[in-house]
């Protein structure tokens, strides 16, 4: 690098010895072939350098680019493995509201109530953050979104439809967190004798 630099010192200075700007009756001096050697070098490095500066330059915009792209990523899915710790809590409370749900008692009504309101109050915080239940019922199977745990003859329903949840699914905005268990649809055999 020094050399470079030398080298560089070394033409500026046989360029010195060229008048700048000669005047109207003056002639331009003519070049020596080492300085014109020179000043093909000269140029050759600068364009050299130039085309790295710029190569240099666009890989930093991609970098900012990805970088800023990667941290809006991380946070956008910051709270997921929070909301897969508590996405059993939900199932809980469904289940406790189901039990409460099936005996009618005067006892049971505000405990059904409380647990009711408990369990709006989680929704809602779970959703602010992001959280979003996978409806399944009634739609067609997709491995995407739901895990087939059985299949179940029915006339009722087509083929490859869901015919039962059995646990909803949940996803933080478009990634799928857990798929919603379900048991699909098939066709029904008649045993021909």
């Amino acid at each position: 690098m020094s050399k470079d630099k030398i080298e560089i010192d070394k033409e500026t200075s046989e360029l010195s010895d060229v008048e700048a700007s000669p005047g109207p009756d003056e002639t331009v001096p003519a070049l020596t072939a080492e300085q014109v050697e020179g000043l093909k070098i000269g140029a050759a490095k600068a364009t050299e350098h130039w085309e790295r500066f710029v190569r240099l330059t666009a890989d930093f915009e991609n970098f900012k680019k990805r970088a800023t792209r990667e941290r809006d990523e991380a946070r956008k899915f910051a709270n997921e493995s929070l909301l897969e710790k508590l996405i059993p809590v939900l199932d809980n409370f469904d289940m406790a509201l189901a039990a409460a749900s099936a005996t009618k008692e005067a006892a049971n009504e505000s405990l059904q109530a409380g647990i009711g309101m408990i369990y709006n109050q989680l929704r809602g915080a779970l959703k602010d953050a992001g959280l979003e239940e996978v409806d399944a019922s009634g739609k067609p199977f997709d491995p995407n979104w739901h895990e087939a745990v059985a299949e179940q003859e029915s006339a009722d329903v087509a083929e490859g439809q869901v015919l039962q949840q059995l646990r909803k699914g949940y996803k933080l905005r478009e990634r799928l967190l857990r798929p919603a268990t379900v048991v699909v649809a098939k066709k029904t055999t008649t045993a021909s004798k």
